[in-house]
């Protein structure tokens, strides 16, 4: 079993249904599933670190991620961005990247999916990320759970029941 010390979800098709609602005057809005959120307190409760790196720069994510008290949010890392950013807080960590378990939908998710110790995605994913092969394809849809579903897995590979 990986000895994962650090939990890192991408937002928009993930820990969201990748639907973005935008109010009458320009305001985004999210819908964010409450057992994901439970998964990653969950995880930091067992003593893994849990953060957010994402491509997208807004209050909203924010917001979410300090009412959750995640230890980590990276946000605006497109281009190769996000594998440099989780390398950044694996160096502040003193953890490898074989220690992280990453879960994402989308083609700039990919390099960072394919660098981590254990990698995961929504059941929707894009085909280029279910094609990747060390990911693990979870039953749930982005927005739907499917970070729990990883979360739950993780926990039980620690306590050495799966």
């Amino acid at each position: 079993m990986k000895n994962i010390r650090l939990f890192l979800t991408d937002v928009d098709g993930t820990l969201t249904d990748g639907g973005m609602y935008y109010t009458a005057d320009g305001d985004v809005m999210k819908k964010f599933n409450a057992r994901d959120g439970m998964g990653l307190q969950l995880l930091q409760k067992a003593g893994i670190k849990a953060g957010i790196i994402t491509s997208e720069t807004t209050r909203l994510v924010e917001r979410r991620a300090e009412k959750l008290g995640l230890d980590f949010l990276v946000q605006g890392k497109r281009d190769g961005g996000k594998l440099a950013a989780c390398g950044d807080i694996c160096e502040s960590l003193a953890i490898g990247l074989d220690e992280v378990a990453y879960i994402g939908d989308d083609v700039n998710c990919i390099e960072l999916l394919s660098a981590v110790g254990m990698a995961a995605c929504p059941a929707d994913a894009v085909a280029e990320v279910k094609a990747i092969p060390s990911v693990r394809i979870m039953s749930l849809k982005g927005g739907e759970g499917c970070v729990r579903e990883f979360a739950d897995i993780i926990l039980r590979l620690k306590e050495g029941q799966a």
